[in-house]
C-alpha cells in the first residue's frame, strides 16, 4: 500500500471517529457518499492525474469535520483537519489544496462572495458532489434529519422563505424557520450553482425530484390529495 493509499485509510478511520456524533444529515456516510460521488464526477470530467484525484478524495472525505454546525469555530475540533493532514506528513503544496477546497466549498461562503472567477477542477468535483448529496431523494431524507435535530417545524404557512440570504442572515441560529423553507432558501438554487458539467447533469434529475416531492407536499398539507 502507497503513502496515499494509506494516507486515504487513516482519513477514512478519522471521519469516522469524528462525525460518530452528529445526526446522519452530516455522518460519516455522508462524507463516504461525497468522496464517492466527487471521484465519480472526476473521471467524468477527465481529470488529469493520480495526483489530483489523491487531492479529490481527502478533500470530500474530510471536508465536513470541524463543521460550523456542530462545534464551535477555532476549536479543538475546528482544527482537527489541519492537525491530520500535518501529522500525515503531506508537502505544503498538497495540504493548502486540501484546505483551500474545504474552506471554500459552504454555501454560506458563496453567499459571501461578490466575485466568481475561474476555479480549480478539484474544487469543482468536490464542491459539486457535496452539493449533489443535498438534493434528489436522499436530499431531502437529509433536510428533515436534521430540521428534526433542531426541533424545527416541518411546515408554517405563516413563515415565509428568506430569499436573497445573506451569509449572516443564513448562519443566523436564532430565527425561527421551518424545515420545508430551507428547500427555497437552499437546495432548489444548488443545480444552478454547479460548477462541472458532469455536476450539471446529474444535478438536473435530483432537482426535479424535489420539486416533484414539494408539489406533492403543499397538496397533501392543504388536504388536497
Amino acid at each position: 500500500m502507497g503513502q496515499h493509499d494509506q494516507t486515504v485509510r487513516n482519513a477514512e478511520k478519522l471521519v469516522e471517529r469524528a462525525m460518530k456524533g452528529n445526526d446522519a444529515s452530516h455522518d460519516a456516510a455522508h462524507a463516504f457518499r461525497v468522496r464517492d460521488l466527487a471521484l465519480s464526477l472526476a473521471h467524468e470530467e477527465g481529470l488529469p492525474s493520480p495526483h489530483s484525484m489523491f487531492v479529490v478524495e481527502l478533500a470530500a472525505l474530510l471536508h465536513d469535520i470541524g463543521d460550523h454546525k456542530y462545534v464551535r469555530e477555532h476549536s479543538e475540533e475546528a482544527m482537527m483537519v489541519e492537525r491530520f493532514l500535518e501529522e500525515e506528513g503531506l508537502e505544503e503544496s498538497l495540504k493548502q489544496k486540501i484546505l483551500g477546497i474545504i474552506k471554500g466549498m459552504g454555501f454560506k461562503d458563496e453567499l459571501a462572495r461578490t466575485e466568481f472567477g475561474k476555479f480549480p477542477l478539484e474544487f469543482g468535483v468536490v464542491q459539486d458532489a457535496d452539493r449533489l448529496d443535498a438534493i434528489g431523494a436522499i436530499g431531502i431524507a437529509r433536510c428533515f434529519t436534521f430540521g428534526g435535530s433542531r426541533n424545527q417545524a416541518l411546515h408554517d404557512p405563516q413563515i415565509h422563505p428568506r430569499l436573497n440570504l445573506s451569509k449572516e442572515q443564513y448562519m443566523k441560529k436564532d430565527e425561527k424557520q421551518t424545515t420545508v423553507n430551507h428547500f427555497h432558501e437552499k437546495l432548489l438554487k444548488l443545480k444552478d450553482m454547479m460548477k462541472t458539467q458532469a455536476g450539471k447533469r446529474r444535478a438536473e434529475k435530483r432537482h426535479n425530484f424535489m420539486q416533484d416531492f414539494l408539489t406533492e407536499f403543499y397538496e397533501e398539507w392543504e388536504g388536497r390529495a
